[in-house]
C-alpha cells in the first residue's frame, strides 16, 4: 500500500472523527487522490465516502464545530456536503448507482466499498486514501497500475460503465487530455457505440463538462476527440458540415481540421476565446459558393456563425453572457481585414465595439492568419494592428468613444423635443468622434457641431 499526505480539511476530519463508529472508514476518493499521487497540490474541494451514514457524519462535524457551517444534505442520494477551512467536502455513503432507461435520475443503492469503486468512472478516480492512516487502497486492484501506466480505463465493461451514466464519455476525453491518459483497448469502440445515449443528459451536465475541457491549451485535442468518438454529433451536429468543405486557394485544410488549427495556434486557457475560435467558421458551409472562375466563396459566414453560434451555446445552456461574448468574436472576426490599411479611424470603433473582449478578438485573428496555407501572402499586418489599436487606447479610452453630449444637452443646444431626432443627432455625434473629427469628452466641439447643422 502507498501513502500520501492527507490534506489539512481531511486531517481535521479524522480528528473530529476519532472515538466515532467513524473513526478509520472514512476515504478520500476521485480526483483529488488521483492528482496527489501524481504529485499535486492540495485539492481545492474533497470527495469522501464513508462507510456508514455519512448525512450522519457530515451532523457529527458540524455538532463537533468541524464544519464551518450547517451541512447541506441529500437524502435520496445518501450524500452531504460541508465546508471545512474553506474547503468544500462532499461526503456519500458508500454506493452504487445507474440510469435505467431515458432517466436522467440514477438509481442509488448502499453498497461495499469494492461495488463503490466499480460504480466510479475509471480505475484511476477509484482509489482510495483512509483519512485516519494516509494509506492508499486499490479496491479494483487495477486504479495504482494504470496511473503509472497513464491508461484510461473502466472499473467494469466500458460499456456498461458509460451506458450507467453517459457524462462518462465526456469526462473520458477531459481526463484523456488532462492527466495525460491513453485509452485501454475497447474503450473507444464503446464511447462511439454508446455516444447516443447522452440524449439522457442534462444540457447543462454536459455544458459543465466541455467548459472544463475547452478551458485548456489542450482544447483541440479534446475537440479531435469528441468528432472521431461520435460525441460531438449528440448536442453540435453543425460541426460534422464542416468536414471536407474545400476553403479555396487560401486553405491547405478543410474548414474542420483549420478551426482545430486555429484552436490549437489560439493555445489559450480562457473559454471564451477557445469557443471563439471553434466557432469562428462554423457559418461557411452553409454559405459555401464556388464562382464560375472556381473561386470559393463564404459570404457573410461571419454573421450566419454569429447566429449559429447562439443557438448552438444556448441548446446547451452556456451563460448569457457567454454565449453574448462568443457571438460577438464571431461576427467581428473578419473586420480586421475589411479594408487595405487599418486606419485609427477603424481601431476607435473596434475599441468601443469589441470591450474587455478586444485581446480576445486580436488573439483569434493571430491564430486565423497562422492556420492560412504555408506561404501565402496575406494583407493583414497584425503587427500594425496592435500597434493603431495601442495609440488610440492611449489617446482615447473606450469610454470615452461616445456622444460628448447627452439626450437633454442635445435638446438645449438643437431645440428639438424629445424623440427619434434626438437619437439621430447623438448617433451623429458619436460618429464624429469615432471618425475623429470631434475629440472625445469635447463638449464645445459638439456643440459647435450641432449649431452648424441648424439652418439660417
Amino acid at each position: 500500500m502507498r501513502a500520501v499526505l492527507i490534506p489539512d480539511a481531511a486531517r481535521s476530519v479524522a480528528s473530529a472523527l476519532r472515538g466515532t463508529p467513524f473513526e478509520g472508514k472514512v476515504h478520500m476518493v476521485g480526483g483529488a487522490v488521483r492528482d496527489l499521487l501524481l504529485g499535486g497540490q492540495a485539492p481545492k474541494d474533497i470527495d469522501l465516502v464513508v462507510e456508514g451514514d455519512a448525512l450522519a457524519m457530515a451532523h457529527l462535524l458540524w455538532d463537533r464545530q468541524v464544519a464551518d457551517k450547517p451541512p447541506a444534505v441529500f437524502e435520496n442520494f445518501g450524500t452531504a456536503q460541508v465546508v471545512i477551512e474553506g474547503v468544500e467536502v462532499e461526503a456519500v455513503t458508500a454506493r452504487k448507482e445507474s440510469y435505467r432507461g431515458d432517466s436522467r435520475k440514477p438509481v442509488v443503492e448502499p453498497a461495499t466499498l469494492l461495488e463503490d469503486a466499480q460504480r466510479r468512472d475509471f480505475t484511476v478516480n477509484a482509489l482510495l486514501l483512509n483519512i485516519a492512516t494516509g494509506e492508499v487502497h486499490d479496491p479494483l486492484g487495477l486504479g495504482l497500475d494504470d496511473l503509472d501506466a497513464r491508461i484510461l480505463r473502466t472499473p467494469l465493461e466500458p460499456k456498461q460503465t458509460f451506458s450507467e451514466d453517459p457524462l462518462r464519455m465526456l469526462r473520458a476525453v477531459r481526463f484523456r487530455w488532462q492527466v495525460g491518459l491513453a485509452p485501454a483497448p475497447g474503450l473507444v469502440e464503446a464511447i462511439q457505440e454508446t455516444a447516443p445515449r447522452l440524449e439522457i443528459i442534462s444540457a447543462e451536465r454536459i455544458e459543465a463538462e466541455l467548459s472544463k475541457m475547452l478551458a485548456r491549451t489542450s482544447a483541440a485535442d479534446a475537440l479531435r476527440d469528441l468528432m472521431d468518438w461520435n460525441l460531438l454529433d449528440q448536442f453540435w451536429p453543425e460541426f460534422r458540415a464542416m468536414l471536407g468543405v474545400d476553403q479555396g486557394t487560401f486553405h491547405h485544410l478543410d474548414v474542420w481540421e483549420h478551426t482545430l488549427l486555429v484552436v490549437k495556434q489560439a493555445s489559450s486557457e480562457d473559454l471564451v476565446e477557445n469557443l471563439g475560435c471553434l466557432f469562428h467558421d462554423v457559418g461557411k458551409p452553409p454559405t459555401r459558393t464556388v464562382e464560375p472562375s472556381g473561386k470559393v466563396r463564404f459570404f457573410d459566414h461571419e454573421n450566419f456563425g454569429a447566429e449559429m453560434s447562439r443557438v448552438m451555446l444556448n441548446r446547451l445552456r452556456f451563460p448569457s453572457e457567454t454565449v453574448g461574448r462568443v457571438a460577438r468574436l464571431v461576427k467581428n472576426h473578419m473586420r480586421l481585414g475589411s479594408s487595405p490599411i487599418f486606419t485609427p479611424t477603424a481601431a476607435r470603433r473596434v475599441v468601443r465595439d469589441l470591450g474587455e473582449d478586444l485581446e480576445r478578438l486580436l488573439c483569434l485573428v493571430e491564430a486565423d492568419v497562422k492556420s492560412l496555407r504555408p506561404g501565402v501572402d496575406v494583407a493583414l499586418d497584425m503587427p500594425r494592428v496592435r500597434e493603431t489599436i495601442e495609440v488610440v487606447q492611449r489617446a482615447t479610452p473606450a469610454d470615452t468613444l461616445v456622444s460628448p453630449l447627452d439626450g437633454e444637452e442635445i435638446m438645449a443646444v438643437s431645440g428639438v423635443g424629445p424623440g427619434h431626432e434626438v437619437g439621430r443627432l447623438k448617433r451623429l455625434l458619436t460618429e464624429e468622434v469615432l471618425e475623429g473629427r470631434i475629440p472625445p469628452g469635447d463638449k464645445d466641439a459638439a456643440t459647435a457641431f450641432l449649431r452648424a447643422l441648424a439652418p439660417n
